[in-house]
C-alpha cells in the first residue's frame, strides 16, 4: 500500500507539474506573436499636413496633399526629419534625386556649421537648382552622378545609426503635393548597408551598373521583424519581387508611380487568375506617357487597377502582399530601376506595418479615377 500510495504521489506530482509548464509553440506563432506585440506598440505621431505612426524603432510616414496646409507648404513629413537632422552629432549622408526643400536645406548647413559631416550625392540633372547650389556655396560636398542612369536614390543616414528612406524626394512638391513614403528606421545594421552603399557612390566613384552586389547585412531583425534590404542594380532584385508575387496566398495590393517591368506585370496578372485579390493605382501621367505601361494590360485582364485621382503625383513605389509584407523604397517597377539606376527598396514582413501602407493604400485607392 506504501509503495501504491507513493507511486500515485509521483504521478500527481508529474501531472500537476505539465499542467503547469507553458505549451509549446510552434515557431511561426511565435513569431506573429511577437511581431503583434511589437506593433500593438505603434502609436500615431501627429503631423499637421500628413499621417504617421511609429515606435522606438520603427516611424513611418505619409503626405497629405489633400490638407489645407499642405498648400502652405508647412506641417508635413519633413518636420520629423528636419527635426533628426538637428540632433545629428557626429554625420550626415544624404544620397538624394532631387531637393529644393528650405527646411532641409536649412538643416544642413546648421549641422554642418556645427561641426558635423556632412556630405551628399545627387542625381547630376539635379545639382543646378538653388538648393544644392546653396550647399555647395556652404561648404558642403556634393557629388553628381555623371551618368546616363538617374542617381534616384533617397535615403539619408545619421550618426551611424538610423535611415530615413522611401519615395520621398525631398522636394516642395515631394512633400506637400504628391503621394509619398518617408520611413525611419533605428538600425546600425541597416545604417551600415546604406553607409556603404553611399561610400560606393561618394568615395569611389561607381555608380549605375558599376557596383558589385556586397551589402553587409541584406537580412536584419529589428524587434522581431524581419527586414530585407536590397539595392539596384547591384542585388538584381527584380528575383526576390516576383518570387514574393509568385508565393502571395492571398491579395496584392500595388501603388506605382511607373510600372513597365514586364516580367512584374506579368506575374501579377497571373496570380489574379488564380483567384487572389489584386488592385492597384498608378500615377496618371506616366499611364498616359509611359511607352510600355503595364496599366493597359491590368486594364485589358479586367484587375481593379486605376489613374490616380490628385492633382499632384502619385509616386509611391509600393506592394503589399497578403496583408502581412511590405516593398518600399525609391524603386519604381520598371527595368530601368533594375538595371540602370541606383536604387534601394526594403522587403518588411510584419502584419502591423502592413496595415499602415495599407491605410495609405486605401486613402489613394478612394481618390483614384474608377
Amino acid at each position: 500500500m506504501k509503495q501504491n500510495s507513493f507511486i500515485f504521489s509521483i504521478i500527481l506530482i508529474t501531472s500537476l507539474l505539465f499542467a503547469c509548464a507553458p505549451a509549446s509553440v510552434d515557431p511561426v506563432q511565435s513569431q506573429a506573436s511577437q511581431n503583434n506585440s511589437v506593433s500593438s506598440q505603434f502609436t500615431e505621431i501627429s503631423l499637421s499636413a500628413g499621417f504617421g505612426a511609429g515606435n522606438s524603432t520603427l516611424e513611418i510616414y505619409f503626405t497629405d496633399p489633400q490638407s489645407s496646409l499642405s498648400a502652405q507648404k508647412t506641417g508635413g513629413a519633413d518636420v520629423p526629419l528636419v527635426a533628426a537632422i538637428d540632433s545629428a552629432r557626429l554625420s550626415i549622408d544624404m544620397a538624394v534625386y532631387s531637393l529644393s526643400l528650405d527646411s532641409v536645406r536649412y538643416a544642413l548647413i546648421n549641422a554642418f556649421e556645427r561641426g558635423v559631416q556632412v556630405r551628399v550625392v545627387m542625381e547630376s540633372d539635379n545639382l543646378d537648382r538653388s538648393d544644392p547650389q546653396k550647399l555647395i556655396d556652404a561648404g558642403i560636398p556634393l557629388i553628381g552622378d555623371r551618368r546616363e542612369g538617374l542617381m534616384h536614390d533617397k535615403f539619408i543616414v545619421i550618426d551611424h545609426s538610423e535611415v530615413w528612406m522611401g519615395s520621398l524626394n525631398f522636394t516642395d512638391s515631394g512633400t506637400y503635393e504628391d503621394n509619398n513614403n518617408l520611413v525611419r528606421i533605428r538600425s546600425v545594421k541597416l545604417a551600415e548597408n546604406y553607409t556603404q552603399e553611399f561610400e560606393e557612390m561618394f568615395v569611389d566613384d561607381k555608380f549605375s551598373d558599376d557596383i558589385a552586389p556586397d551589402t553587409p547585412n541584406p537580412r536584419v531583425t529589428l524587434d522581431g521583424i524581419p527586414f530585407d534590404n536590397y539595392f539596384s542594380p547591384d542585388d538584381k532584385p527584380v528575383n526576390a519581387l516576383l518570387d514574393l508575387i509568385n508565393e502571395a496566398n492571398s491579395s496584392i495590393y500595388f501603388m506605382a508611380f511607373s510600372f513597365t517591368s514586364d516580367a512584374l506585370g506579368q506575374a501579377i496578372r497571373a496570380r489574379a487568375e488564380d483567384g487572389l485579390t489584386v488592385q492597384g493605382v498608378m500615377e496618371e501621367q506616366q499611364v498616359n506617357s509611359n511607352q510600355g505601361t503595364e496599366f493597359d494590360q491590368f486594364s485589358s485582364a479586367g484587375l481593379d487597377v486605376y489613374r490616380d485621382g490628385i492633382e499632384g503625383q502619385m509616386h509611391h513605389k509600393v506592394m503589399i502582399i497578403d496583408e502581412s509584407i511590405v516593398v518600399f523604397g525609391s524603386y519604381n517597377f520598371t527595368t530601368s530601376a533594375e538595371t540602370r539606376n541606383d536604387e534601394n527598396f526594403l522587403v518588411v514582413y510584419s502584419d502591423e506595418v502592413a496595415a499602415q501602407f495599407l491605410a495609405e493604400f486605401e486613402r489613394v485607392y478612394t481618390q483614384a479615377q474608377k
